[in-house]
């Protein structure tokens, strides 16, 4: 097999081929022995972007993304020592800077080293004095890696589907599931005190932590620097902040000139003025809406919403399929005191009160109607320090108390 690949064109091919090899064969190890012989001189000129790549056209070509997510521990086996001697310059240096979203994520990977040794140490006392304490601490801490990986799926993973790669949301996120999964099963096998299920948990879990960090570091990262501008790098950071991190307090070295939030939210989701609606957009603090869009959404959410402003005046109310108090038009424009009978008159006006003067930030009330159960909340809204006006919630609970158990997503298959 040829060695001498330079053209861009003929790599591409020839990792496929790799790829399919792999996915393929029967022994898998025997296939690894080969490739690595036979493609000794491209495995050592491979870039991180290409092996993402490659992940992304098998997903392109109609591979099932679950498929490519059982197999792409065993492409990270085989191009283990090519990425590992990585030497291409994969940014301009700041992602090193104290505050870069990559510095950020790297140094919870150093955390995260530490924590998994404390999780090898407690499983082998366990072993030793079926003494579940340690390894309920080690989890609880180690499991804090959650949030890593939420600000990976809900902060990077959207901007690099913005510049249409989408291979690393499609495949890592279900590695991320996988890490979950393992936490589940140890924490499940010590309320059972079953020593030998959670140690077999716990020595599955260590090494996809581990293969995860490399994963990040030799391939995610490097690859989204060359794919991602570092205006986009600036909104990233914007955003993490509420997710959160794990373990670290990030450092704020790292700083550059934000871009106006507008322009950013138009890279990730390619919409611009409103024409591929036919419809202008409106601007909101996250992301863009038409007004039916919006209408569309508060018509169909399970709760009823009524807004008053600030002069106590009846605004908007939804209209859900299933009403639960009766609401018609006349009462836009009126005074929300009129809206209640008036023995209740006053516990209305002293809420209201209440929340322009910030005494309280939330008021609750729960009745029974026949067989609904239902749960009535107001919330004062306010712009900055001006108030604004109220939210009531309302919607009948009655399902959600009788709910035990749990039923998860996956649960619908």
């Amino acid at each position: 097999m040829s060695e001498n690949l330079n053209n861009s064109k003929d790599r591409k091919n020839e990792l496929g081929r790799i790829i399919r090899v792999l996915n393929e064969a029967e022994d898998h190890y025997a296939a690894q022995k080969e490739i690595k012989r036979d493609f000794k001189k491209l495995l050592e000129t491979l870039s991180p972007e290409e092996i993402a790549e490659a992940e992304q056209a098998l997903i392109t070509e109609g591979v099932p993304v679950d498929e490519v997510q059982k197999l792409c521990e065993l492409h990270i086996d085989t191009f283990h020592d090519a990425l590992k001697g990585a030497s291409k310059r994969t940014g301009n240096g700041n992602e090193k800077i104290s505050g870069h979203p990559v510095a950020n994520y790297k140094a919870e990977n150093k955390v995260l080293k530490t924590k998994i040794s404390g999780l090898k140490k407690s499983l082998k006392k366990l072993r030793r004095n079926s003494d579940f304490k340690g390894v309920n601490e080690a989890v609880e801490s180690l499991s804090k890696i959650e949030i890593h990986y939420a600000r990976k799926e809900n902060q990077l993973f959207p901007f690099l589907e913005g510049v249409g790669f989408s291979g690393p949301s499609n495949v890592m996120w279900g590695k991320h599931d996988e890490i979950r999964d393992l936490f589940r099963a140890i924490r499940k096998s010590s309320e059972t005190a079953n020593v030998q299920e959670c140690i077999s948990a716990g020595k599955e879990l260590i090494p996809k932590l581990k293969r995860m960090i490399f994963m990040e570091e030799k391939i995610l990262f490097p690859t989204a620097l060359r794919k991602l501008p570092e205006s986009v790098w600036s909104e990233i950071r914007k955003g993490e902040t509420e997710i959160g991190f794990a373990w670290i307090k990030p450092g704020n070295l790292w700083a550059p000139e934000l871009l106006a939030h507008s322009k950013t939210q138009d890279f990730i989701s390619g919409v611009g003025s409103g024409t591929e609606t036919g419809e202008d957009l409106i601007d909101l603090s996250i992301g863009k809406l038409s007004a039916a869009q919006i209408d569309l959404m508060l018509k169909n959410l399970p709760i009823d919403i009524t807004y008053v402003d600030e002069n106590d005046n009846v605004r908007y109310f939804s209209q859900g399929k299933e009403r639960i108090f009766p609401r018609s038009p006349g009462i836009i424009g009126r005074s929300v005191q009129n809206c209640h009978p008036p023995k209740s008159v006053h516990i209305v006006q002293k809420i209201v009160e209440d929340f322009k003067a910030r005494k309280r930030d939330m008021a609750e009330f729960w009745i029974q109607m026949g067989e609904k159960f239902i749960h009535i909340r107001y919330f004062p809204l306010f712009d900055s320090d001006t108030y604004k006006g109220v939210l009531e919630v309302s919607q009948e609970i009655s399902g959600i108390r009788a709910l035990e158990g749990e039923k998860r997503l996956l649960d619908e298959e």
